[in-house]
């Protein structure tokens, strides 16, 4: 790979961050917030890729100017021999080694001591599978994280809040899926009782088909992703299709699960109304702090 083709992969790699940054594809990878990092990321790589053509072109021109100047002596010593005198070659074949093979000088020697670098080595071929990873990501956008990473991965509803909000006065409240997982597990519901809920989230379901609301919690990127969930109880639709969004209503129940992947809490909520709703534009919920 020369350096022409490492400029062309590094302003692919940018222009390909760049565009995921200034559209909501970044929002599948990484949280909001790191939206500036990655807009100076694809610029510096952008910049680095037209730097370095251009260094490429002046280095090109340099060394043409170099060939130019260092092939006007060899003209010069070219014409003076083909004005001397025959005298001067019959010297010269007196005033050889009688040994023909001493001090032979071929055609090919000079060539290499005039190029000494003629069979330079090429860059290994497999060095273009650094080109991969740029077309998996231009060309296949993966979805942001679902259901089977989420059932899959241990609640991250380990920690218990210092404390919590008071919510807003209302017999319907509207809260996120942290805010209610956290006050049904950790304050025993006692701000939640009397009062209806609406969460929105995604919708997976375990081995034995019992449903569950999820939202994928980031500390910084999807890789360190982790679910917080909530199990549905009461009136569930019959016919309930994985990794849809649905908003629920419903009021706090004392149940209680265990999750089996790293026995966290996973608290109930007693559903009467379910609705499909559209996927918002940031799938992960920021609301989590670890």
């Amino acid at each position: 790979m020369n350096r022409q083709a490492q400029a062309a992969v590094l302003f692919l790699t940018g222009g390909a961050i760049l565009h995921a940054a200034l559209t909501d594809l970044y929002l599948r990878y990484v949280k909001a917030g790191l939206q500036p990092l990655l807009v100076a990321a694809g610029v510096v790589l952008i910049v680095t890729a037209v730097a370095t053509v251009w260094y490429e072109r002046q280095a090109a021109r340099v060394s043409d100017g170099d060939d130019v100047v260092a092939e006007a002596p060899a003209r010069t010593e070219a014409l003076a021999r083909a004005d001397a005198p025959d005298q001067v070659g019959a010297l010269a074949k007196v005033d050889a080694p009688a040994d023909p093979h001493e001090h032979a000088h071929t055609d090919a020697d000079a060539d290499a001591d005039t190029h000494p670098h003629a069979h330079a080595h090429h860059e290994p071929r497999i060095s273009w599978l650094l080109v991969l990873p740029l077309l998996a990501l231009i060309l296949v956008a993966p979805p942001a994280l679902g259901s089977y990473s989420a059932m899959r991965t241990g609640t991250a509803l380990q920690k218990q809040p210092w404390g919590f909000e008071d919510l807003p006065a209302g017999e319907t409240v509207r809260l996120n899926l942290v805010d209610y997982a956290g006050r049904a597990a950790y304050d025993h519901g006692r701000s939640l009782d009397h009062r209806h809920i609406k969460i929105a989230g995604l919708l997976a379901l375990d081995r034995d088909g019992t449903p569950y609301l999820v939202r994928m919690a980031l500390s910084c990127c999807a890789a360190d992703a982790q679910p917080v969930k909530i199990g549905l109880t009461g009136r569930i639709p019959p016919v309930l299709r994985p990794d849809s969004w649905l908003e629920v209503t419903g009021t706090y129940t004392a149940k209680q699960t265990k999750d089996p992947v790293n026995d966290g809490i996973i608290p109930f909520l007693d559903v009467t109304e379910v609705k499909p709703v559209k996927a918002p534009r940031d799938p992960y919920d920021e609301s989590w702090n670890g």
